[in-house]
């Protein structure tokens, strides 16, 4: 009675109206708000869509390393790591079993035996057969996981009987290769990100249209192994713990300053294959890959022999007294090579490096001071040691920075210096 006396006021009635018109009209505008965002969200979906598959396309898989829409593990280039393949799929099918086994016991009681149709919990507080069942049954699932992945482990640690050994020391942002027992011994080098693709990375990486498949992980120099030998490999650093990881191996060897860790790998295929350091060990973590190239006996033979002879050729005579002119020409290769990716070509280094132009090291007289800086590496710092260049080298480059940018010193640093600092 009270609400149609006050509907009768037309005043309330104005009100009652006016209430409609607004929620009409927020009803509209929200309906087209809806569509609006509905037709942006469209939009987004087909551009993202259409991004995707851009880039997924972009790229063709590549041997030996990551595949286009990768789902499963690489494809197995040795023994091992076909095992670790077979085991991880062992361990899946066993977990899957599990899975439906304990859930569907959950579901089928919970669906059978509710409240809903009648059932009764039962009341009970041990049973001795259950005890035993949910003791015995796990134990003997472990047992079964547990023999493969522990004969798998064992044999992955095994490294003797090695066919070559390869010490490999992680350093910012490179890694170097030294053969020390086996064909090639003697021989050592530093393998880096290719100046080419760490060019296109500056620029923004690969242009529209264009396709490198190796991205990021090509390198100046691979690391060379015959095929079917077995490959004993020991990982230490320079600087800060780095990972020797090749997936299409199976190994994935820590590599910790101050200590000595290995693992091994007996390649059955010929090819390339990739890897990277597994650990982030700073700002250029991304630009330290691992390329091993795998080769016939006999293309290893003749490698070890070609590497030998730039060795010999490298190998200068220290006591060779060089002008200016043709030690700096020199020391701009090996800078390019070896110190413009963290110094920068302009020598104004970034970050955490020193520059180089202009520094108080570099313009010193005393030529000993960045001699054994170079030499040694600094500790706790992105420096490492680069005492596995040759004197002539590392000459070469000391006195290229001496006089390069607006270090113009005149200052020249000959191999026998470098040689009397190594002792």
């Amino acid at each position: 009675m009270i609400y149609r006396k006050l509907c009768n006021n037309k005043l309330i009635q104005s009100v009652i109206e006016a209430e409609k018109v607004i929620t009409m009209n927020v009803s509209n505008t929200m309906s087209k708000l809806t569509r609006l965002g509905m037709q942006y969200a469209g939009a987004i979906l087909v551009s993202a869509t259409t991004w995707v598959s851009t880039a997924a396309y972009a790229v063709n898989d590549l041997p030996g390393g990551p595949a286009v829409n990768q789902l499963n593990l690489h494809p197995a280039a040795t023994k091992i790591a076909e095992e670790q393949i077979w085991l991880h799929w062992f361990m899946m099918a066993i977990c899957l079993v599990i899975f439906v086994a304990v859930f569907g016991v959950m579901f089928y009681s919970i669906l059978k035996h509710r409240k809903s149709v009648g059932h009764k919990a039962a009341n009970f507080h041990e049973s001795t057969t259950v005890e035993i069942a949910w003791t015995i049954v796990p134990f003997i699932i472990v047992i079964v996981m547990a023999l493969p992945a522990t004969k798998l482990v064992v044999a992955q640690k095994d490294t003797t009987n090695a066919d070559l050994t390869i010490k490999v020391t992680g350093m910012q942002w490179k890694w170097g290769y030294d053969y020390i027992r086996g064909e090639g011994e003697g021989i050592g080098f530093i393998s880096a990100l290719d100046s080419s693709q760490r060019a296109m990375s500056s620029n923004g990486g690969p242009k529209a249209g264009e396709v490198v498949d190796d991205y990021l992980l090509k390198v100046d120099n691979p690391l060379v192994v015959p095929v079917n030998k077995k490959i004993r490999v020991i990982t230490t650093s320079n600087d800060v713990i780095h990972s020797f990881a090749v997936p299409a191996f199976g190994i994935h060897q820590d590599a910790i300053p101050g200590f000595v860790r290995d693992t091994w790998f007996r390649a059955d295929k010929i090819g390339n294959y990739y890897g990277q350091c597994a650990k982030i060990c700073g700002k250029e973590h991304s630009y330290m890959p691992i390329q091993v190239k795998v080769v016939s006996a006999e293309d290893y033979t003749a490698w070890v022999s070609a590497k030998a002879k730039e060795a010999a050729a490298k190998a200068d005579d220290p006591s060779k007294v060089w002008t200016l002119d043709d030690i700096l020409k020199r020391g701009g290769k090996v800078y390019a090579a070896n110190c413009a990716a963290c110094h920068q070509p302009n020598g104004k280094g970034a970050g955490p490096i020193k520059p180089l132009d202009g520094s108080a090291i570099v313009l010193d007289a005393d030529h000993n001071k960045q001699i054994l800086t170079v030499l040694n590496g600094v500790a706790g710092t992105a420096m490492p040691s680069w005492k596995a260049l040759s004197d002539t080298d590392l000459a070469a480059v000391i006195s290229y920075t001496k006089n390069n940018w607006s270090n113009k010193t005149g200052q020249l640093v000959q191999p026998a210096e470098i040689l009397a600092d190594r002792k």
